[in-house]
């Protein structure tokens, strides 16, 4: 609702409704009628009354305003800093909101552009700073405004900021004499939200990078695999910040000549406790960064819904059934290494089978598992885990990681002797995996008549649902393919470059905040340990041998898994 009557109400921004044939003119003027009359925005009247998509109704504003169209989405995060000084309920009153700003711009969401009263306002309150507009519908703007000022905490995000102000009046200091500390309220809530925050927009990882000199400390979530920025902390508040984090994950606040790391266990509101995983680092300027991985896979994820193959799925379930041998999942940090692991645990965790596992940290918490938390600062290592777990009696046991030469000689002796052994290693995919045990000092015969399989992964970002569609790809995009995928084995796929040859792309929508892409999903690369591989591996010989044997026994490398899906 509005505060005041409206006194006309302006239907050219809509006039491409009727152009397009979404609206009939009357059907547009009745509509600015009953806008008129109610004192209601004729936008959420043509949404509700006439069933005009949303994005439709961005689209016309655009073309008419000759400005981009930005819609809310709950992941695209607003600079929270540009809000300090203003009136949010003015804000919500007049229909506008700063979203973000470079070096010498600012880029501010409105309903109107035009409105010459207002642009007067925006420039005043960004005096020197070039001003760039989007437009947006009044629903929109408002989402923005809740979600800055949403109390997740005691105050919202801006006011927090603004509390953090009243703490330190006077210019910025030196780090060192910084009136601010990590146990005051300004701070303690800013550390509470930016985590907050962070698990609601769904991110993987949080960075907290202090600026040099007097720069703002910069806040960025890592979500569906990209670094967004999130916002601007003041540099005034830069340690307090990273000392609260520190204290949270108990840590030494004193200590900042060396890596540290911890970790922390973060409830609010009504969501489960999370698990937080932190390491600081000393960086340039005498400053520390934070960076937390939010461990949310606390729910097990069952090998059918992993998205393997069908040829990757039954045979990993065959081999996931053997008494004794290894089982290694390789990949880079995040991939989902863990993820696979238990979820091929759950597929044998029965109770005829002892499973014991030892982990750092224990991420996922499975019924009929043994788990272990291993501390290498007091000397309980993997490969001192390995070695009692050797005389618990077990059936199965799982490593966290193959860090060193010791813990892989442990797990091939436990493989070769009745244990099924499942592990993780970080190589880039299956076949190097061999040559880097190999490199370790691992002996070759031992780790060929133990390997069963190797199974390397990757996430990648998938194309959004909402905004897909199918398209016909130019015969080079068609080359690019058949030449990544291997020219030999694309040619036995039989898909010829014709007109019925379809690819599908993302376009662009609200969900997924125009960039094409939302969520992610796994590739996989299955090596199976085979009789001739077993052969030339001991031998020794070259990862190009390795990985044609590989191929001609069915494996399909991530590249070729990721062209399929």
């Amino acid at each position: 609702m509005l505060s005041t009557p409206l006194k006309h109400i302006d239907t050219r921004p809509f006039k491409s409704l009727v152009t397009n044939g979404w609206l009939a003119q009357a059907d547009l003027e009745a509509g600015a009628d009953e806008s008129l009359r109610r004192a209601a925005d004729l936008e959420t009247l043509l949404v509700a009354r006439y069933n005009i998509p949303e994005d439709i109704l961005r689209t016309c504003l655009s073309e008419y305003y000759s400005c981009p169209a930005i819609g809310y989405s709950d992941r695209m995060a607003i600079d929270l800093t540009l809000l300090k000084n203003l009136n949010v309920e003015y804000l919500k009153r007049h229909y506008w909101v700063p979203i973000k700003r470079a070096r010498n711009s600012v880029e501010v969401l409105t309903n109107d552009p035009h409105d010459l009263d207002r642009m007067l306002d925006i420039r005043r309150a960004f005096p020197g700073l070039l001003v760039h507009f989007a437009v947006g519908l009044r629903r929109d703007i408002t989402k923005f405004l809740g979600t800055a000022t949403r109390p997740s905490t005691d105050l919202s995000l801006s006011d927090i900021l603004e509390e953090v102000a009243k703490e330190n009046p006077g210019e910025p200091d030196n780090d060192p004499t910084s009136p601010l500390h990590e146990t005051d309220s300004g701070i303690v809530r800013l550390a509470n939200q930016i985590i907050a925050d962070a698990y609601r927009l769904g991110a993987s990882d949080i960075h907290i990078e202090p600026g040099t000199g007097r720069k703002d400390t910069a806040v960025r979530y890592r979500v569906d695999g990209s670094c967004i920025p999130c916002m601007k902390i003041p540099q005034a508040c830069r340690r307090a910040l990273v000392s609260r984090f520190k204290i949270m994950a108990n840590l030494d606040i004193a200590e900042r000549r060396i890596p540290q790391d911890g970790k922390i266990t973060f409830s609010f509101g009504e969501a489960q406790d999370i698990d937080i995983r932190v390491v600081t680092l000393p960086t340039s300027g005498f400053n520390e960064d934070v960076v937390l991985r939010i461990l949310t896979g606390k729910q097990i994820m069952p090998l059918d819904a992993m998205d393997l193959s069908q040829r990757d799925l039954a045979e990993l379930r065959r081999i996931a059934e053997k008494p004794y041998g290894i089982i290694l999942c390789v990949g880079p940090t995040g991939s989902g290494k863990t993820t696979a692991l238990h979820g091929l645990l759950t597929y044998i965790n029965t109770q005829e089978r002892k499973i014991w596992t030892a982990e750092d940290p224990i991420e996922i918490s499975q019924e009929g598992l043994r788990q272990v938390q291993v501390r290498p600062k007091i000397g309980f290592t993997f490969a001192a885990a390995m070695r009692a777990f050797l005389r618990a009696d077990p059936d199965v046991i799982m490593i966290g990681e193959m860090r060193d030469k010791e813990t892989a000689d442990i797990a091939l002796e436990a493989s070769l002797t009745g244990h099924l052994v499942l592990s993780t290693l970080h190589t880039n995919n299956s076949v190097e995996t061999i040559a880097r045990l190999l490199d370790m000092g691992c002996d070759a015969f031992n780790f060929a008549d133990a390997m069963l399989g190797i199974l390397a992964k990757r996430l990648c970002k998938r194309i959004c649902t909402g905004c897909k569609e199918e398209y016909h790809p130019l015969e080079e995009e068609y080359d690019e393919l058949a030449q990544a995928y291997g020219a030999e084995y694309w040619t036995k796929l039989g898909i010829p470059y014709d007109g019925q040859f379809t690819l599908f792309r993302g376009t662009g929508c609200t969900t997924c905040n125009s960039t094409g892409f939302k969520g992610r999903t796994a590739l996989h690369e299955l090596l199976l340990g085979t009789e001739e591989l077993r052969t030339v591996i001991q031998s020794q010989a070259n990862t190009g041998t390795l990985l044609k044997i590989a191929l001609e026994k069915g494996m399909t490398t991530l590249v070729q898994d990721g062209i399929h899906k």
